[in-house]
C-alpha cells in the first residue's frame, strides 16, 4: 500500500478517532496527540492481519486515551478549582436526526462530568461498548482484561452514568427559549428574576484554571449561584466590551461570550423535568476554549 493510499484510509476514520479520543479524555488537545500517536503506530503496523479497519484504529485510539488519561492525573491534583471537561464546537454526525442526539449525548457537557467521575478502565469500557459498540472481547483485548471483567466494568460504569443522567431528554427549543431568558436576567442584574429560573438545589462549577475568575469550588442553592452570576456579569462584563452568542457546543445550546473576537467564555445549562435550571457548567480557562472558533469565523 503506498504512502497516500495509507493515509487516506486513516483519514477515512480519523474524526472518529478524534471522538473516541476526546470521550475518554476530555480534552481536544490530547485527543489530537492521541490520534497522532495513532497514525504513527498505523503507519508502522502490519496491516496484513487487521480484518476491520475501523475497530483497529478505534482500539489502538482508545488504548493511548487510556495511558493519557492516567497520565493527566497529576495534572489534574494540581489544578486550581474544579476541572472541566474542553467544550468542543462541533458534533459531525451525518444528517440521521436519531444519530446526531445520540452522538450529541455522547459528547454533552453533562455527559463528560458524569464519566469524569468514572475510573479510567471504567470510562474506557463505557465508551467503546456504549459509544461504539465494540464486542466484550475487543475491549478486553484493548484494556488487557479479561471478558469477564470487561464485562464488570461496563456494567458498574452504565449503572453509575444512568443513574446520574437527566430522567428526559428536555426539548431542543425550550432550553434555547430558557437560556435566553436566564442570560438576559443575569445580564441585566435582575436577582430575582435569575432566581425564579433556577432549582432550589442547582449547581454551579466554574473552571477558571486559575486564570480567570471562577469560584474555587462547586456552588449550590438559587441566591448563592444568583449572586455570584450576578456579580460575575456586572464586574467582570464591562458594558460595550462583550459579545455574547448562542452557540451549539458539544450537540447542545450553550452560550459564549467574547471579549472582541477572544472567546472568553462556555457556559452549558441543564435543565429539570420541570425546565429549571438545576446545573451551570462555565468553562473560562483559555486554554481550554481553543476548539470555540473565534467571533469573526462566525457567519
Amino acid at each position: 500500500m503506498s504512502d497516500e493510499q495509507l493515509a487516506a484510509e486513516f483519514a477515512e476514520h480519523r474524526a472518529v478517532l478524534v471522538g473516541a479520543a476526546y470521550r475518554v479524555v476530555g480534552s481536544m488537545v490530547d485527543a489530537e496527540d492521541v490520534v497522532q500517536e495513532t497514525w504513527l503506530r498505523w503507519a508502522a503496523a502490519d496491516r496484513s492481519e487487521v480484518r476491520d479497519v475501523r475497530a483497529y484504529l478505534i482500539r489502538i485510539t482508545s488504548r493511548l486515551a487510556l495511558n493519557r488519561l492516567r497520565q493527566q492525573k497529576s495534572r489534574r491534583e494540581q489544578y486550581v478549582g474544579p476541572w472541566l471537561p474542553e467544550p468542543i464546537a462541533a458534533t459531525p454526525a451525518g444528517d440521521d436526526p436519531a444519530a446526531i442526539a445520540e452522538v450529541a449525548d455522547s459528547v454533552s457537557m453533562a455527559m463528560l462530568v458524569v464519566l469524569e467521575t468514572l475510573t479510567p478502565l471504567e470510562r474506557a469500557a463505557f465508551v467503546l461498548r456504549e459509544v461504539f459498540d465494540l464486542s466484550f472481547s475487543e475491549i478486553g483485548d484493548t484494556l488487557g482484561r479479561s471478558e469477564a471483567a470487561v464485562r464488570q466494568l461496563a456494567h458498574r460504569a452504565r449503572e453509575h452514568v444512568h443513574a446520574r443522567q437527566p430522567r428526559q431528554r428536555v426539548d431542543k427549543a425550550r432550553h434555547s427559549e430558557v437560556t435566553t431568558q436566564f442570560l438576559a436576567a443575569a445580564w441585566s442584574g435582575d436577582l430575582d428574576q435569575v432566581v425564579s429560573l433556577l432549582a432550589p438545589d442547582v449547581v454551579l462549577v466554574s473552571d477558571g484554571g486559575g486564570k480567570r475568575k471562577a469560584a474555587l469550588r462547586p456552588l449550590q442553592g438559587a441566591d448563592k449561584v444568583a449572586r455570584w452570576l450576578v456579580g460575575l456579569f456586572q464586574k467582570e462584563v464591562p458594558e460595550g466590551r462583550f459579545d455574547i452568542r448562542m452557540a451549539e457546543v458539544n450537540g447542545e445550546p450553550a452560550f459564549v461570550a467574547y471579549d472582541g473576537d477572544v472567546v472568553d467564555s462556555v457556559a452549558f445549562l441543564e435543565l429539570d423535568p420541570g425546565d429549571a435550571i438545576s446545573q451551570i457548567y462555565v468553562v473560562r480557562n483559555p486554554d481550554k476554549l481553543l476548539a470555540i472558533p473565534p467571533k469573526q469565523a462566525l457567519p
